[in-house]
């Protein structure tokens, strides 16, 4: 298979896109009962979402990671993701970039992106990208008000997926409009 060394790779809908967040139990537990983040989650933060499912493992431990034993499946509109990716600006500046034009970009910037080395089910690194999203400010307010569509506590499930007795989500390229694959530096 020929992926693309940067390409967003989703579970998806019509409707809506899945992205995934690691966090300690007061935060998932309350944002699962509410099916939105209230306290303590902090809207003061940067808040990382991720789209592929094998990233997260790699960045939680398989929610072994203090801090991140509880890992939600979070279904957000697809208007408000191409919303924060719209609004992104990369945390590095790239080879062709003006140092001070991305670092202005970069502090008016309500969205962050990263592009990791994506894993495969052993959470060994792949040879191609996956996209993180780094939320703050307006993005965050409206990540919370707004685009998400329903929290799932998926942590449960993560043994059999490990092991193999169960498949991972299905995770697909998503159709980005080329001006949107252009803003996020994808293929």
């Amino acid at each position: 298979m020929n992926v693309p060394y940067r390409q967003i790779r989703a579970a998806y809908t019509e409707e809506a896109v899945t992205v995934y967040q690691a966090y300690d139990p007061a935060i998932a537990g309350r944002a699962v009962a509410a099916q939105r983040f209230v306290p303590p989650f902090k809207r003061e933060r940067m808040t990382w979402i991720k789209p592929s499912f094998h990233w997260m493992m790699y960045r939680s431990g398989w929610a072994a990671k203090p801090g991140q034993t509880r890992v939600l499946a979070v279904e957000i509109t697809r208007d408000g993701f191409e919303w924060a990716l719209a609004r992104s600006c990369p945390s590095h500046p790239g080879t062709d970039d003006d140092h001070a034009s991305w670092a202005a970009r970069l502090r008016d910037s309500p969205v962050r992106i990263q592009w990791d080395p994506e894993r495969d089910a052993h959470l060994n690194p792949l040879p191609y990208r996956s996209i993180q999203i780094g939320l703050s400010r307006e993005a965050v307010d409206r990540y919370v008000d707004q685009w998400i569509v329903s929290i799932t506590d998926i942590t449960d499930t993560l043994g059999a997926v490990r092991a193999g007795a169960s498949a991972p989500p299905a995770e697909r390229p998503y159709p980005l409009p080329p001006a949107l694959a252009a803003v996020v530096g994808a293929a």
